[in-house]
């Protein structure tokens, strides 16, 4: 709740996101409350909450994104030690980050979801190698991210040893539920911006774009989705407040948002034109530019929008699953 009306109050003065201390509070903090292990959360939960430590998440890899439980990292036990050796990609902020919440497979017989250990890796362990990769916004804080014999203590395993998707699941839901809160009560101001913008903003046949009939809607409608996506803010935040975790809905929330930003995107592209083009490899020069290419971005971090279908039609509905 306190989270809530912290980004509402940023959203209202335009405030700069959170950035890469956002992994952290968002993802291994909860994960930590949520699986106790009482020396591990006196260890790192003060130096999360101080924004003394960064972390970064190593989930996906080159052959298992989407579909995570097909991860080959391997972790070979060795006495006290679970020794690494693999590659992850699209790891955010791995640069800088001082620890990863890590996902290897300990088990080399198992199959899909067994036989995975989620464990807290020091990005200073030797035998770590990162290499950026630079996004077409002009930034380089997404890597890939090499492991050679890199060993790390058993004692940093969250859970227990070769039962890490139930933990990786929670973290994904954090994740879905509460990560994208920012993002959920931003989408109000961003629609209003969009409004200002159309009646300063004239088309080329010279009349103002709020004029435009059919931008004129898309906008309305935006305001609207805009408002539903604060409603189902505050409804899940409340279900958390109630039952300590976010559920299966935070990929209803991760969809309708992702959905949402790219159609906002859209609709700014049409009262700009040519002017959305005018981008200089940075947020500052055309935020909305910068905002309409992220917008594919949120489609697809933390889970494609097919997956997130998956999971409602599964989770949510009870449908059966697709063969």
């Amino acid at each position: 709740i306190q989270s809530l009306i912290w980004f509402e109050e940023c959203e209202r003065a335009n405030a700069p996101a959170y950035g890469l201390m956002s992994i952290a509070q968002t993802h291994p903090g909860p994960t930590l409350i949520a699986r106790p292990n009482e020396e591990l959360k006196a260890f790192h939960l003060p130096k999360i909450l101080k924004g003394e430590s960064l972390w970064c998440q190593g989930f996906s890899e080159p052959g298992s994104g989407s579909d995570l439980a097909s991860l080959k990292t391997k972790g070979v036990i060795e006495g006290d030690h679970i020794v690494v050796t693999g590659q992850k990609i699209w790891t955010t902020g791995a640069g800088t980050a001082d620890y990863q919440e890590l996902l290897v497979r300990t088990d080399p017989e198992s199959q899909r979801h067994k036989g995975l250990t989620w464990i807290i890796c020091d990005m200073r362990t030797p035998g770590i190698s990162i290499r950026p990769i630079e996004t077409m916004m002009g930034e380089s804080a997404i890597n890939e991210v090499f492991y050679d014999q890199v060993r790390i203590p058993i004692s940093n395993v969250v859970g227990e040893i070769n039962a890490g998707w139930s933990v990786a699941m929670s973290t994904l839901a954090f994740e879905r539920g509460t990560t994208f809160l920012r993002d959920q009560i931003s989408l109000s101001a961003k629609v209003e911006r969009a409004i200002e913008l159309a009646r300063r903003t004239r088309l080329p046949d010279g009349q103002l774009a709020i004029e435009d009939a059919a931008i004129a809607d898309k906008l309305a409608t935006l305001k609207a989705e805009a408002l539903g996506h604060r409603a189902m803010a505050v409804a899940n935040v409340s279900n958390v407040d109630r039952t300590g975790s976010p559920g299966p809905e935070g990929s209803m929330v991760k969809l309708l948002v992702g959905g949402t930003y790219k159609a906002l995107g859209e609709v700014v592209t049409e009262i700009l034109g040519l002017g959305m083009l005018d981008y200089d490899q940075c947020r500052a020069s055309n935020p909305w530019a910068y905002d309409f290419m992220n917008s594919w971005v949120v489609t697809i971090a933390g889970g494609t929008s097919e997956i997130q279908k998956e999971i409602i039609a599964d989770r949510v509905l009870g449908l059966p699953r697709a063969r």
